[in-house]
């Protein structure tokens, strides 16, 4: 090998890096598509000829990987946290001064914080791993410990450096992946125009964009990253997130220039207030503003409750909304029988989606809001959450339009339909309605339910059209020879369902209980009732009065409770699901205990624990004589608060509830 040729390539590498940087982080390139070409192929020559020169950070590695079978799992060396929600300027006050107060704890003074504030890119989280200063992994967030490998299909996004300078002997750099609302809408049209189905947000298509198999389909979507901070490092030390920012962006890394530092609170407010009206402008989605204490220092002292660091939080932006026609009202039926309306809209993007659809609730808030067919209406999407029609748009065009009203007839059956305490109207067909029976057998295999993995919307309807099925409890009779005369299912898919049926009868009474589907019984509810009452007949033979005990049953609830076990088809079904070998008796790991450590004490449980399940952590206060109770007030004794907690933690706060993490709650019961 000649020196020229080791020398020409390390000149290549370095100017198409420069020219990378200018193009994908600055947007400043100095040279067309051509000429970056032609340096490119020089280098790709001179590697053919020399093999010995191709380097893991070689641009030209950016492209032309093998496809993957799958992607392999990889720990983090530092875990990838969640942030806690603020939706308003009374919630980020109330962060502020839970940092204070836990800075005290410490003996810790701190008479005003200085912050940073950057937008949250709605995209998917990454981590590049380098070790001295050659990128060696890139992973998916996962469940913040363990992530997918994603190396070769992060290599083919132009921001994202191959190599990095002055670099320690090991550094995670952390991120999101994303594509810009322009190509988003290009790649759609394309899509569109060859007849394959279009992503429904720009998020949805640089999550399957970065998780293809095949790095070259990678290639061709125009991704790109913002880098926000760093995770595990050796041999670096900065004393500011600020310092952090500036380092990373010295070192190509596409760091958002509006990030800002602020000295106190007041500063912070009227940023996120300006990231809230220029939001619609940008050229990537934002779903809120990431505000940080700006001295690493404190991170340290302030830790992490959960799977949430204390010295960062999120202020999340009010819920999306446009304006639309609505053309008609609907009315489906749901598993007790009460007809539900939902609203037929002109096609509108909202939250990042297309909706032409969204929910009315029920009739009683029909009426409230009084909208009607032909309405200019606001719909409202906030993330993930079903759309929903909030008001119509006054002064409406058509005053003379009528109110809807549900139908005579059930629109699943045809049985006459009746009104209910002079709010509701319900199909009285429980047995014969096959509206009420997919939705039923839909809630029962749900999680939270029966979980049945395998069982989900679609195959319900089809056992229910097949005949197969009738009610929840004949899904415990099927067999593989009629699931193998389906279209669509082999040997080994029939046997994982057959095994995953299988597998439910072993859910506790509670998930049972829960997936009875019983009017007002939600899964804490019926958590309370499993506690209380031993077993099915149990509850079955107590009268209102003594089912309004149970924590958190009203009067009303435990009537309509008492009068829909003392049904004939709900107890045939309770008995045919007893023949089926379901649990209907509650387990004594499901009850308190007596003498325990928490005998007498009320505990809330919030958010989502890094070890524990929710069903754990409530079989634990359990255990340990304790009462888990849904909703926090004065008589609330513990708060244990994991990953996103939500408003209940304010709310502790506020009462004065102790709160706990899982480690607290261990502790606390031994």
């Amino acid at each position: 090998m000649s020196e020229s040729a080791e020398q020409r390539a390390a000149e290549l590498r370095k100017e198409l890096d420069r020219h990378n940087h200018l193009y994908y982080v600055l947007d400043e390139p100095e040279v067309g598509d051509d000429v970056y070409d032609q340096l490119l192929n020089q280098l790709r020559e001179i590697e053919v000829d020399h093999p010995e020169l191709r380097t893991p950070d070689s641009p030209t590695q950016r492209v032309g990987a093998p496809p993957l079978d799958r992607f392999e799992q990889v720990e983090h060396h530092e875990a990838m946290l969640s942030l806690g929600n603020a939706r308003n300027e009374e919630e980020l006050r109330a962060w502020e001064n839970r940092l204070a107060n836990y800075l005290k704890r410490l003996d810790i003074t701190a008479s005003e914080f200085s912050y940073t504030t950057e937008p949250k890119i709605d995209g998917l989280a990454i981590t590049l791993t380098y070790e001295d200063g050659v990128l060696i992994r890139g992973a998916t967030r996962g469940d913040g410990r363990i992530g997918e490998d994603v190396t070769q299909n992060l290599k083919t996004i132009g921001s994202v450096p191959l190599r990095i300078k002055d670099a320690p002997e090991l550094i995670e750099v952390r991120g999101e992946a994303y594509l810009p609302i322009a190509a988003f809408k290009a790649l759609n049209e394309r899509r569109a125009a060859a007849g394959e189905p279009t992503f429904a947000n720009p998020r949805n298509s640089a999550a399957g964009s970065i998780r293809q198999l095949d790095p070259n389909l990678a290639a061709e979507r125009p991704l790109s990253t913002w880098v926000y901070g760093t995770g595990a490092v050796h041999g670096l030390d900065l004393a500011t997130h600020m310092e952090e920012v500036e380092w990373l962006r010295d070192r190509g890394f596409k760091v958002n220039p509006e990030t800002r530092h602020h000295e106190g609170v007041e500063g912070v407010v009227e940023r996120c207030h300006w990231w809230e009206q220029r939001r619609e402008s940008l050229d990537y989605e934002i779903d809120g503003v990431v505000v940080k204490v700006d001295e690493r220092a404190l991170w340290r002292e302030l830790g992490v409750v959960g799977r949430e660091p204390r010295w960062a939080i999120a202020w999340k932006f009010p819920p999306t909304t446009a304006t639309t026609r609505m053309n008609k009202v609907v009315w489906n039926v749901g598993r007790t029988g009460h007809l539900v309306p939902f609203a037929m809209l002109e096609p509108v993007h909202v939250g990042g989606v297309t909706v032409s659809t969204a929910t009315l609730h029920n009739e009683e808030d029909l009426a409230r809001k009084d909208v009607r067919e032909g309405d200019e209406v606001v719909v409202m999407r906030a993330g993930d959450v079903i759309p929903q029609v909030v008001s119509p748009k006054l002064p409406r065009q058509n005053p003379r339009a009528r109110k809807p009203r549900p139908p005579a007839t059930c629109p699943a059956c045809g049985t006459p339909t009746e009104k209910r305490d002079g709010v509701f109207t319900i199909c009285p067909n429980r047995t014969g309605c096959p509206g009420q029976s997919f939705q039923h057998v839909k809630h029962f295999v749900s999680k939270g339910a029966m979980d049945i993995d395998g069982l989900g919307e679609k195959q319900a309807y089809r056992f229910l059209q097949e005949g197969l099925i009738t009610d929840v409890a004949d899904i415990y009779d099927l067999t593989e020879e009629q699931l193998l005369g389906l279209e669509g299912f082999g040997e080994i898919s029939a046997r994982n369902l057959l095994a995953a049926i299988g597998a439910s009868r072993g859910r506790p009474f509670k998930r049972v209980l829960y997936a009875l589907g019983l009017p007002g019984v939600g899964y804490v509810t019926a958590e309370a009732l499993a506690g209380h009452f031993p077993s099915i007949d149990d509850l079955h033979e107590a009268d209102p009065e003594e089912i309004e005990e149970v924590e958190g049953v009203g009067p009303i609830m435990a009537q309509q409770i008492a009068e829909s076990l003392a049904d004939d088809a709900t107890w045939e079904l309770v008995e045919k699901l007893k023949e089926k070998g379901l649990r209907l008796a509650a387990d004594p790991s499901e009850r308190r205990a007596a003498g325990g450590p928490l005998e007498g004490k009320t505990v809330v449980l919030t958010g989502t624990l890094p070890e524990l399940t929710r069903e754990e952590a409530a079989a634990l206060v359990k255990a340990a004589g304790g009462k888990v109770t849904n909703s926090v007030s004065k008589k609330t004794d513990y708060l244990i608060a994991g990953d996103n907690p939500g408003s209940k933690l304010a709310k502790a706060e506020q009462v004065g509830t102790e709160i706990l993490d899982e480690e607290g709650l261990k502790a606390l019961v031994g």
